[in-house]
């Protein structure tokens, strides 16, 4: 059963995603959610003014779904403060809660849908909050020549303090009065003080967090790391003078051991130039098990879609996936250079060679479940409709002439071939997870088990689980994830072999109310077959009623957009897709990978809605559509113990 539903169906399907969630870890997967304990288990404790419910409100065993932002930046990263950013990091979380703040370009911003269920703060920790500091009136620092030049009064302004900052990074010529660890401190302080003030277990989350900044020679190694608990360590671990993750891992590692609990999560791989996911360490030591240990442990998330493009897979390593060309940038991050490998800088790919990593040292080092981020610099956690495109960089991309979709005053020929490109959104990327209540133990919790999904932007649910007895009836019950969650495992978790029988796939999405309509559901598959990585995109549902066909695709179901208005067809396309799914080309005996795709109808790019709002023609250079989507994470089909 697949496709659109009858009424009826849809109504009770798309209340039980709702009201429910989902996940569990492998090890407890054959078995559902307990249960909340009866309040005849035992004598209740006596009340008190300090006592906390034993379940925060909304609690659900089945869980729900959370929309978050773990990618942030405020004025406390110096390239947001360069570029005019003065948003604090208590400005982002009201904003996340759904207050308007002001835009460093000088108009007012806010979230046009629901409020985030929650959200990190994760400035940059090289040279934390100095530039902020080197602005304050009598600051020694301000005194500094170098740091005349990095107090935005204009875009160009902004750009040219950009570049000589992250020169100054690249080239270790920044000023050793820059490397000041009181002024870092004193910006790890507020940002841990202000993850308390705005921490509401049971309607609002905060993490604290911060980005590790690392790059080779302007290869991306990025990472955002994000604390279980308010325990935190007294600074944090910065490539202010490294760049290995491994010394980071090993960081996390003695963290652990003291009882501070946190995961890293790679971004922006796609401008890695091969090196984020690659089969070779940094330090030129081989490959070992004890190296995809450390890995494994303390990255089990990847960030997959920001606003610097998506990382999932690129057209050339995925020549068959129709889809693959999506918000695509092959530069290097902060560099007008171009990427040239692309194996070892994209997801999918790194999917698979973890598969081959597997086989030859018995642990998967790229067992990476899917989040999104908007790595947004101005403060706005969440701040992704495409028809309020507010850019992500302050004074350099806050207006359609400095983002490339108006012509510039006194452009001699417009559109020209410019250094910046953007991708889908104002952030282009949201994590969703499935958790029992909305709590940092909770959540963290959903990170941990990779019970998570991610998207380009839209508020889309995606529920993905694998097992072999589900019920016949599972898509027309009532108790369809429970039922799930009893005989199969979730996104996230591992499948085991069962002799003699193969597994079914539940594939399950809702379309986010102020999105678009869904047109497809897919189920991406990767394996490896004499040692060679391979994969394969299976089209498993379709909307409006239309049947898979024999290439495993869905028909085109016409859906399309008025340029002249960005009005999309709001006659095609489903509510929510679903069905049960079996691989038709299921091999026991191979490991493989599965995670679903969700795509939209098409809708107008924010290149586009730039374009309808000054009341000029769309760039030629830009898509003037696309299709947003949204990404379940992987479950790994393991042949044997």
């Amino acid at each position: 059963m697949s496709g659109r539903l009858v009424p009826a169906v849809v109504a009770a399907g798309v209340a039980a995603l709702v009201a429910t969630g989902v996940a569990v870890s492998a090890s407890t997967a054959q078995k559902p959610p307990a249960p909340p304990p009866s309040p005849a288990a035992k004598p209740a404790p006596k009340a008190t003014a300090a006592a906390a419910p034993a379940h925060l409100p909304g609690w659900n065993a089945e869980r729900n779904a959370y929309f978050g932002d773990l990618h942030v930046h405020t004025y406390l990263s110096n390239d947001a403060y360069i570029s005019n950013a003065r948003r604090t990091p208590d400005d982002a979380y009201r904003f996340a809660q759904g207050e308007p703040i002001g835009h460093p370009s000088g108009y007012t911003v806010r979230l046009a849908g629901a409020p985030l269920d929650f959200t990190a703060v994760t400035d940059h920790s090289e040279y934390l909050a100095v530039v902020s500091a080197a602005a304050r009136p009598g600051h020694p620092l301000g005194k500094l020549p170098f740091s005349q030049n990095l107090i935005a009064t204009d875009p160009v302004a902004a750009q040219k303090g950009f570049e000589a900052f992250t020169s100054a990074k690249r080239e270790g010529t920044m000023p050793k009065e820059y490397d000041d660890p009181t002024i870092v401190a004193e910006g790890w302080r507020e940002v841990r003080d202000a993850a308390a003030r705005h921490n509401h277990p049971g309607r609002f989350t905060t993490f604290v967090g911060y980005e590790f900044t690392a790059s080779l020679e302007g290869k991306n190694l990025h990472r955002n790391v994000i604390f279980k608990t308010a325990r935190v360590p007294a600074a944090p671990f910065s490539a202010t003078s490294v760049y290995d993750p491994e010394l980071l891992w090993q960081a996390m590692d003695s963290w652990r051991a003291k009882g501070m609990e946190a995961l890293a999560i790679p971004h922006n791989s796609n401008g890695s130039d091969g090196i984020m996911f690659d089969s070779v360490r940094l330090n030129g030591k081989p490959v070992d098990r004890a190296y995809a240990e450390m890995r494994a442990r303390n990255e089990p998330l990847v960030e997959i879609s920001q606003t610097k493009g998506t990382s999932e897979t690129h057209p050339s390593l995925s020549p068959n996936d129709e889809w693959a060309n999506f918000e695509i940038w092959e530069r290097y991050i902060a560099l007008n250079k171009m990427v040239t490998k692309f194996p070892g800088s994209y997801v999918r790919r790194a999917l698979e060679d973890g598969i081959l990593q597997r086989e030859k040292l018995g642990v998967n080092p790229f067992k990476l479940g899917f989040v999104g981020g908007t790595d947004t610099h101005n403060a706005t956690p969440g701040f992704v409709d495409e028809n309020t495109y507010a850019g992500a960089s302050g004074l350099r991309d806050g207006a359609p002439e400095q983002r490339g979709s108006a012509k510039p005053k006194g452009a001699a020929d417009w559109p020209s071939p410019g250094p910046i490109q953007y991708s889908a959104r104002a952030g282009s990327g949201l994590s969703g997870v499935w958790a029992e209540e909305n709590s940092r133990d909770s959540i963290y919790a959903a990170l941990r088990r990779k019970e998570t999904f991610a998207t380009s932007g839209p508020r889309i649910k995606v529920r993905f689980f694998a097992g072999y007895d589900f019920p016949g009836d599972l898509l027309t019950r009532a108790d369809t994830v429970r039922q799930a969650y009893a005989h199969g495992v979730p996104m996230g978790g591992d499948l085991l072999a069962s002799r003699g029988r193969a597994p079914s796939f539940l594939v399950w999405a809702v379309r986010d109310p102020r999105g678009g309509y869904l047109q497809r559901a897919q189920v991406v598959k990767g394996w490896i077959e004499n040692g060679q990585a391979k994969e394969k995109v299976f089209d498993v549902a379709c909307s409006d009623g239309l049947k898979v066909g024999a290439n495993a695709r869905c028909p085109d179901n016409g859906a399309g957009v008025n340029m002249k208005t960005c009005e999309p067809d709001r006659y095609k396309g489903d509510v929510q897709l679903r069905t049960v799914w079996r691989d038709p080309e299921f091999n026991p005996r191979q490991r493989a990978f599965y995670y679903v795709r969700v795509l939209e109808n098409p809708s107008c790019r924010w290149s586009t809605w730039d374009a309808l709002r000054n009341g000029t023609e769309p760039s030629p250079r830009l898509a003037a559509t696309i299709m947003e989507r949204a990404w379940s994470s992987p479950i790994w089909f393991e042949p044997g113990a």
